[in-house]
């Protein structure tokens, strides 16, 4: 089984969130830090939500923070959001030679349905399971172990794709089979991802045969 990423692994998606990170902040006089950006690029939504008000002490409930996120990402889940080059063709070529895939995403549900009907994806994957529907961060260390009693796989029978290092980590914890795949948002993590990642790529485009 085949296990895919969406955000900065499929999708060209990790610098839409720090857009909307940069506006919804400078509504409210605010800039993000190393250490804000870290902590949300690995969250949940709901985590980050909660995160985001602790850290700047704002007067706002979790769920009037994901409500404005939401506004602010529609338009480029829906219209904008590009994908990483070659991605379609390892999709399909995934699937010529009869492989199972599965979408594994932190993308907010609604986000994630847009994108994959826009972009004609959803036919590629037996099933998309969602870590915020889990209540789980990708990088938790039961997250991956719950996927794989869910698929009812083990996990030398299993390969992620990601970009994140945490969500590799964890992946590989659980036997499965990684491969990093690189983003801008993690670049600083890439020389670190290679000592661990069965496989390191900066395209789809190194998978493709002929």
């Amino acid at each position: 089984m085949l296990i895919f990423d969406f955000d900065g692994t499929l999708a060209d998606s990790n610098r839409i969130w720090m857009d909307v990170d940069d506006i919804f902040l400078a509504r409210r006089g605010l800039k993000s830090t190393p250490e804000y950006n870290e902590t949300v690029g690995h969250s949940i939504f709901p985590i980050a939500a909660q995160f985001t008000r602790s850290y700047y002490k704002l007067d706002m409930s979790p769920e009037d923070i994901m409500a404005e996120w939401l506004e602010l990402s529609r338009d480029a889940y829906g219209e904008r959001l590009r994908l990483k080059p070659a991605a379609v063709e390892f999709l399909e070529q995934c699937r010529r030679d009869g492989e199972a895939m599965v979408l594994f995403t932190a993308c907010v549900p609604e986000l994630c349905r847009s994108a994959l009907e826009r972009h004609s994806l959803a036919g590629y994957f037996q099933e998309v399971v969602y870590a915020q529907e889990l209540g789980l961060e990708k990088r938790d260390p039961r997250a991956f172990p719950l996927l794989l009693e869910h698929l009812g796989l083990p996990g030398r029978r299993c390969a992620l794709f990601d970009d994140s290092p945490g969500a590799c980590r964890s992946a590989q914890a659980a036997g499965i089979a990684v491969t990093g795949v690189y983003d801008p948002f993690y670049a600083h993590y890439e020389a670190e991802m290679r000592t661990f990642c069965d496989r390191y790529i900066h395209s789809f485009s190194e998978l493709l045969r002929g």
